[in-house]
């Protein structure tokens, strides 16, 4: 089932799917988490579309590494020093991560891994904007409520540099992601806040496409094949440094 999307003032066609996840996606974020208030989940947001115009996050993105400027970010918001120094740097310089900088951060893990979550979801549904020429979705209201504040019992660190939890790890009663979305080391990377692997993939598929759907090369799924699919991702990974 098709809707429309306006495009330089031109309706375009757009799937009735997507419409309804892009919905439920800001709902998501405006709402409260596993670990921070739906207030604090947009101001993550809203931080992180500010962090562009950071002159520490500038300073330190032409530097050799960016560990030799130190300094204040020119926050927006009020959180905490450690989540704005997250936030920042996840959007502006990702790839320079480093384990002991994720270690250094005085902010709980289980805090950096859902501010993680809402920038990739923010990420997707901001750069679709962004791709059509259309101005950037204001952030909406926040919705009342307290976190969950649930840590899966079966989180360990053998992965990566934060803690996950392996399939065969869910506790009962946990949010479980994996039976829908799969199970590889790409929906596990954030599974500590199990709700927030389930927020990004449910966006992620109507986007992209269905993890079972990408490997039928027999089907297509989409208006356009998936070799023209797998051009465009390729192009944009290697335009933005991305080389999962």
């Amino acid at each position: 089932m098709l809707s429309e999307i306006k495009v330089g003032g031109e309706p375009l066609p757009i799937r009735e799917s997507l419409v309804r996840e892009m919905e439920v996606a800001w709902k998501r974020l405006a709402g409260p988490g596993t670990w921070w208030t739906g207030a604090e989940r947009l101001a993550i947001a809203a931080e992180a579309r500010h962090a562009t115009n950071c002159r520490l996050c500038q300073r330190r993105k032409e530097a050799l590494s960016p560990y030799t400027h130190d300094g204040e970010h020119d926050a927006m918001c009020e959180l905490a020093p450690a989540a704005v120094e997250a936030i920042h740097r996840l959007v502006t310089d990702a790839g320079r991560i480093t384990e002991k900088w994720v270690r250094s951060l005085d902010l709980d893990e289980t805090k950096y891994v859902e501010i993680i979550g809402v920038l990739a979801v923010l990420t997707g549904l901001d750069t679709l904007h962004g791709a059509l020429g259309l101005p950037l979705t204001q952030l909406p209201a926040a919705m009342p409520g307290e976190p969950v504040r649930q840590k899966p019992q079966g989180a360990k660190r053998n992965l990566a540099w934060v803690e996950t939890v392996a399939p065969e790890d869910v506790g009962a009663g946990e949010p479980n992601p994996y039976p829908l979305h799969g199970d590889k080391n790409i929906h596990r990377g954030i599974s500590l806040v199990p709700q927030e692997v389930i927020n990004f993939f449910d966006l992620d598929v109507e986007l992209y496409m269905k993890d079972d759907e990408i490997r039928d090369f027999d089907t297509e799924y989409r208006a356009i094949s998936h070799a023209q699919i797998e051009l465009i991702a390729g192009r944009t990974s290697a335009l933005a440094g991305c080389f999962y």
